[in-house]
């Protein structure tokens, strides 16, 4: 693995191998610490949007495991701006071991990683977030295991944290729903993207994951083992807060569309969430909710990620 930039762009092999090294990571840091396999590395942190998650946990990992991080906050690079994204990375290369890249664009994580000598995480974009998606698919794996055929329904925008998750759900064989408004779906790309990994996930005699892409919440969560929810206003559209404030309040997870679902189901969030918009307090801080060891596990499922790009592991 030369970088981090996708769940599509890895096998579904490397995926459960990825899942494996975090449970036993975080096994061995609660344990006894983890060792320092990353002694004498440096991760440089590039933040275009700011972040909790994100920059904690990296910062974390990277010391949990004996190496350091390099925080670069937007006014100190100007990425594409002060200074080409080509260039950022070439020089960047000289300095550290690995970067992790927080961006408004898409585009700008595949050129840093185009042009870095050194592997590049992508820690969040417009189109997907990997991360994200990797320490969900773990917090799913230790509630319910290696299952095949779980129900995974995202409930609200589709947007990058719905791609990420729709494309490990693939990965892993679990159906995958999206109930959305009209006017806000998936991205079409990545919906194409899915259903090759579908394709590819079903070969051999195995019942391929189902992706379907619907309008009514209450349809979605019918057997569900896995509700997840997100902002209606993410980062970047503050504009269309009120207009999405008009659209989105069928879609909120509350304690009457829980009732619905799985009786073992467990309700997902990425955070930050605003609380009694898309998902209600009673939900939130409900015995269904997992959004705080979810959160945790970025932690974990990203030593992971450093560890294989390192080499270390």
């Amino acid at each position: 693995m030369e970088h981090f930039l996708a769940i599509s762009d890895l096998s579904s092999d490397e995926v459960q191998d990825l899942l494996d090294l975090a449970i036993k990571l975080k096994k061995e840091y609660f344990k006894k610490g983890n060792k320092p396999l990353f002694e004498g590395k440096v991760l440089g942190m590039i933040f275009q949007k700011p972040s909790l998650r994100t920059r904690v946990s990296f910062d974390m990992a990277m010391r949990h495991m004996g190496g350091d991080a390099l925080y670069l906050s937007p006014a100190e690079i100007g990425l594409g701006k002060r200074e080409s994204i080509a260039d950022v990375a070439r020089v960047l290369s000289g300095y550290v071991h690995g970067l992790m890249a927080r961006v408004f664009e898409h585009e700008h994580v595949l050129e840093l990683a185009k042009w870095s000598d050194v592997p590049v995480v992508n820690g969040l974009s417009d189109y997907n977030h990997p991360c994200q998606g990797m320490a969900d698919a773990l917090t799913i794996q230790e509630k319910f295991g290696k299952k095949k055929g779980l129900n995974v329904a995202f409930v609200g925008d589709g947007n990058n944290v719905a791609v990420s998750l729709m494309h490990v759900s693939a990965k892993l064989g679990w159906n995958f729903t999206l109930a959305s408004p009209e006017g806000y779906d998936l991205n079409p790309k990545a919906i194409e993207v899915a259903k090759k990994i579908a394709e590819k996930t079903g070969r051999g005699g195995v019942t391929p994951p189902l992706l379907r892409f619907i309008r009514d919440p209450h349809e979605a969560v019918k057997g569900a083992h896995v509700i997840y929810t997100d902002t209606w206003t993410s980062m970047g559209q503050e504009e269309e807060t009120a207009r999405r404030g008009k659209v989105f309040p069928p879609y909120q997870v509350n304690a009457q569309l829980v009732s619905e679902a799985d009786k073992d189901v467990i309700v997902m969030h990425c955070l930050p969430a605003h609380r009694n918009h898309e998902l209600t307090d009673e939900v939130a801080d409900g015995p269904h909710s997992v959004i705080f060891p979810q959160a945790h596990n970025r932690l974990h499922a990203q030593k992971a990620i450093l560890a294989r790009l390192f080499g270390v592991a």
